[in-house]
């Protein structure tokens, strides 16, 4: 979901308008295109189809329209809630007056299933119609989650349609949550809701509507957590908050927690939680965080702050440092879209190129690979690794599907593509222009100043380092291109407008470059080198000693078994110096950058029967079939689109001596 922040007292930089900024070619209009043409029409589908989510019809039950009990999810509710962010974002940047309709059909029924009291969560609205549950009698059954997704729904739908009934639905269930917390605080009966979609959610009410009752409200919700009695890892509340200073427990729900303090100390100063913030980020990107961005290592498992005898088991974890198994890697979509929000939240605070590193691998990444290159199939975890078969069974399935019983992950997905042109542009205090991610695309960006600019980028990032500009401004100003993590170096060749010919830049990715653009017309190219990077993991990532990874620019590439000459991946061995070739391909109708080496199999011929059978055998050397094959790497957001087979990011490095 992307923020309104430019009131936000702060922030050091801001994001744009909708409909500031418009992509007119290149990689991201394909994926933006390919989401809103079939991912949200097929998630439409998805959640009409009463025997399938049955999100649509709990609410047409809940409103005298249809009989029957609720079904499906706990938190459908809010599941309908993100897709409904998504649909309107579509609509209204296609134009789609038909889906508009349907949007506001959709308003209508949420609006008639509320209690008179603003309590919406279709669940405990059933349940106490026939006696099968009731309301805040079981924090796991999401009900705030629920209205936090209503929240940040109705703010984008009022922003961009000017319509304000979902949004009078929120402030009523706002309202209500009002009372919940007043009554809680009282009682001295606190509990953390899981998931806190709502901190985010009442921040972005709060900037929409101006009532600084939701601000507070939000400011007491996460105040309200150092109260809750036997907390849990689990829910990042066992200890206070402002001692937090590790990534622990599950990881939507820490994404959520750390991207909505984000938000609230974008409004109000509050050093103690910018602290916190710094400390758990930091122990995420250093210890915590894959390769592909993904993040929350294990279906089950602990991270505690005690010793290894006071832990508690954590659902979707994100485990001890370093803890980042590869064939079970958990890596919820939904825990790296909550990534990409907290990065995004963390960079309007703080103005770091650092932020935006870690959005761009966690988007183009894991993020893209979470659902399939012709948008209607998904992945709830995201591996690293796909053998053929396993000894065990993993809880989600092993490739893409439509339909997951729990499809939080496919509408969150959905939204965060639908929205990812927000993420070229911002503005400082000083009228200055950042870049985000770089894409083709026209904006037209109106500083308070009066002055009026507009920005033409033509590039084939991010498969190419070359970003052409064209400005026009009416007056000069300072425009900061944000040099990646990964850039060792680059240089920017003006071509108009500006003195010099050529401006060579060697220092560390990470960093943002100012170039003082003039008033007039400005012609110029960043050229950002993109040599492919064999990269390691730290020492004590025990799953990758002695292994590589193969990179480009901002893409993770893996190998599928359809790809290279062996019999397992287990044989395939990359060698220390390859030579790449690169080219051109098309995956699943979708054109993508490949990339050839010669790399080594190993086979071993020694096996006898059963040895396939024993933990441990013995090796010999001269028993190994050695045999140089051709290897293609294939960018990881492409892989499981080519029928069933394995995958392999990190591949062990063979070096005879």
């Amino acid at each position: 979901m992307i923020t309104d922040n430019r009131r936000s007292e702060n922030c050091r930089v801001s994001g744009l308008p909708f409909g500031t900024v418009r992509l007119n070619g290149g990689f991201l209009k394909e994926v933006e295109e390919r989401c809103m043409k079939y991912t949200v029409p097929q998630l439409k589908r998805m959640f009409d189809d009463k025997d399938i989510s049955h999100a649509v019809e709990n609410f047409r039950i809940c409103a005298g329209e249809a009989e029957g009990a609720f079904g499906g999810s706990v938190f459908c509710d809010g599941d309908f809630y993100k897709w409904l962010e998504s649909a309107v974002y579509t609509a209204y940047t296609l134009q789609d007056t038909k889906l508009q309709e349907e949007i506001e059909h959709y308003v209508d029924l949420i609006g008639r299933s509320q209690q008179e009291d603003g309590y919406l969560s279709t669940k405990q609205i059933l349940g106490e119609r026939d006696g099968s549950a009731k309301r805040n009698s079981d924090i796991n059954d999401f009900e705030v989650y629920n209205m936090g997704h209503l929240f940040t729904a109705a703010c984008v739908h009022y922003r961009l349609s000017g319509r304000d009934g979902l949004l009078e639905v929120a402030k009523a269930a706002a309202g209500y949550l009002e009372k919940l917390y007043d009554e809680s605080e009282k009682a001295g009966e606190v509990r953390t809701t899981v998931c806190p979609s709502h901190y985010m959610g009442l921040v972005e009410l709060y900037r929409t509507t101006g009532e600084k009752r939701f601000l507070e409200l939000a400011k007491k919700a996460i105040i309200l957590r150092d109260s809750v009695k036997n907390g849990l890892d689990d829910n990042q509340d066992r200890i206070p908050l402002k001692q937090h200073t590790k990534i622990i427990g599950h990881a939507v729900r820490s994404n959520y927690l750390y991207a909505g303090l984000a938000d609230l100390c974008a409004e109000i100063s509050e050093p103690e939680y910018e602290k916190v913030l710094s400390f758990v980020w930091n122990d995420l990107v250093t210890k915590k965080l894959y390769i592909t961005g993904g993040c929350g290592a294990l279906y089950n498992g602990a991270s505690p702050y005690g010793n290894f005898f006071d832990h508690q088991l954590v659902h979707q974890a994100y485990g001890y440092a370093y803890q980042l198994p590869n064939v079970t890697a958990y890596n919820e979509t939904c825990a790296s879209v909550g990534l990409v929000m907290w990065a995004y939240r963390m960079f309007l605070l703080n103005q770091e190129a650092k932020y935006f590193d870690v959005l761009e691998q966690a988007f183009y990444n894991v993020n893209l690979a979470s659902v399939s290159l012709d948008g209607l199939r998904f992945f709830y975890e995201n591996m690293l690794r796909r053998t053929k078969s396993l000894d065990y069974e993993l809880i989600w399935p092993l490739t893409r599907t439509e339909y997951l019983i729990s499809y939080c992950c496919p509408p969150n997905i959905a939204r965060l593509l639908c929205e990812c042109r927000e993420y070229l542009y911002l503005t400082d205090r000083e009228e200055g222009v950042y870049t985000g991610l770089y894409a083709q695309s026209d904006a037209s960006v109106t500083l308070s100043s009066g002055n009026e600019i507009r920005i033409l980028q033509e590039t084939e990032y991010p498969y190419e380092g070359e970003v052409a500009f064209k400005i026009t401004a009416s007056a000069p100003f300072s425009l900061y291109l944000r040099i990646p993590g990964w850039c060792e170096k680059g240089r920017i060749v003006f071509d108009q407008g500006l003195t010099g010919e050529e401006s060579y830049f060697r220092e560390a990715g990470g960093t943002y470059r100012e170039v003082q653009v003039p008033a007039g017309e400005t012609r110029f190219t960043l050229y950002l080198t993109m040599p492919v990077r064999l990269m390691k993991a730290h020492p004590m990532v025990e799953e990758d000693t002695a292994q590589l990874a193969v990179c480009r620019g901002p893409l993770v590439y893996c190998v599928e078994g359809c790809d290279v000459e062996a019999d397992s991946l287990s044989e395939l061995y990359i060698l220390p110096r390859p030579s790449f070739r690169e080219k051109y391909d098309q995956i699943g109708g979708v054109r993508v950058l490949t990339l050839s080496c010669a790399g080594t199999r190993l086979r071993d011929t020694s096996c006898t029967a059963g040895d396939g059978e024993k933990l441990y055998t013995v090796w010999r050397e001269d028993s190994l079939e050695r045999k140089q094959v051709p290897v293609t790497f294939i960018p990881y957001f492409a892989w499981d689109n080519r029928g069933f087979g394995e995958m392999k990011i990190w591949l062990p490095l063979y070096s005879q001596q």
